[in-house]
């Protein structure tokens, strides 16, 4: 392996691994922040207004540059689906974290991976031969991803680890909206499971996206401006009361700014360049990390609960990821064996060409 290859694997997995630790910080204290009071529409306008703010001179510079195709009308369309993708996916997000907690969000992200892996399969960008091992290990550890996210949503569990009940408690629910908790937290997991069904079809839409257009600034840019413009034609209709649009000083201000310089404007800007670098479903192999990270955080730093069956749900989900990983480094060890035997006789053949005319000087 090349030394440039050697670093550009290291840089976009510290990255990848940075971003979710940030991702999962950022949506407890979003979830922080709901329980003071802001509401998830305005907080998807503003944290996507503040990363469009940030990346507004992003198309003028790489305009400026010459060495990128020109920015048509379809180009703009394409990021407007995207940009309509993203704005469903944050929003049905919100309101499960919302309505549950940001660890059994983090542990049903891990269907991620699952989903982004029959996608890509779908659309010819991943392989599948049913009689190797890679790819039957690929789709078993598809099903049983699955299946543990079923075991996170449907069982909740006794408590593992029991903690007081606080004021930015993550196992509870903001407004009463169904008659209990257990209720309330069955919908906040279908709706995340909507939300994790719509980031794998991010993914893919974004590798066509990107491949057509290289430049993840300009791409952000547009992308960002459009789901702040959509959230904010949807809070209009579903929220006439405007004083919900006043964020004073305080966590819920931190929460939108936070989220949209590192989630709006980093995450989707690393996001966007490792799909180009490495592939979409590179980019979903990192979600398992998550689980881990969220319980972490909200066992210890926000008196949240562990319930039994997140432990039980977040296992099965990572045994059924890892597997599917196995799959795939196995798939890509035997292309490499491929191409370098394919390579190797031109490599040993060359210096021996060369040492005999030099001798023969």
């Amino acid at each position: 392996m090349r030394r440039s290859d050697w670093c550009r694997d290291v840089v976009s997995f510290s990255a990848m691994v940075t971003l979710e630790c940030t991702n999962v910080g950022l949506n407890t204290l979003y979830k922080a922040a709901t329980l003071k009071g802001l509401n998830y529409h305005v907080f998807v306008v503003y944290a996507y207004g503040v990363a469009a703010l940030v990346l507004l001179p992003s198309p003028f510079i790489t305009h400026r540059r010459g060495v990128l195709p020109p920015l048509s009308f379809s180009i703009l369309c394409k990021i407007f689906v995207l940009g309509l993708i993203g704005c469903a996916s944050q929003t049905m997000g919100y309101i499960g974290i919302n309505m549950s907690s940001p660890t059994l969000a983090s542990a049903i992200s891990n269907l991620v991976p699952a989903f982004t892996f029959i996608l890509a399969v779908i659309f010819r960008m991943e392989k599948l031969a049913l009689r190797s091992s890679s790819s039957q290990a690929k789709i078993i550890g598809t099903i049983v991803s699955i299946s543990g996210a079923f075991v996170v949503t449907l069982y909740k569990g006794p408590p593992i680890i029991l903690t007081p009940s606080s004021s930015i408690s993550l196992h509870q629910p903001q407004q009463p909206l169904h008659s209990s908790s257990a209720s309330s937290w069955v919908i906040g997991a279908l709706f995340l499971s909507v939300e994790y069904f719509l980031t794998p079809v991010w993914y893919i839409v974004q590798a066509h996206i990107i491949k057509e257009y290289p430049s993840e600034p300009t791409v952000v840019f547009f992308y960002t401006l459009f789901v702040s413009f959509s959230a904010a034609i949807v809070s209009l209709v579903t929220e006439p009361n405007l004083s919900i649009w006043i964020v004073r000083p305080g966590i819920a201000l931190a929460s939108i700014l936070c989220s949209g310089l590192f989630g709006s404007f980093l995450g989707n800007t690393i996001h966007t360049w490792a799909i180009r670098m490495k592939g979409p479903v590179y980019v979903a192999m990192f979600k398992p990390l998550a689980i881990i990270i969220a319980i972490a955080l909200g066992v210890a730093l926000l008196g949240d609960s562990l319930y039994l069956g997140s432990v039980i749900g977040a296992t099965i989900i990572s045994i059924g990821f890892y597997t599917v990983m196995w799959g795939k480094a196995q798939e890509e060890m035997v292309e490499d064996c491929t191409v370098s035997s394919l390579e190797s006789p031109y490599a040993e053949k060359a210096p021996l060409l060369q040492s005999y005319k030099i001798e023969e000087i």
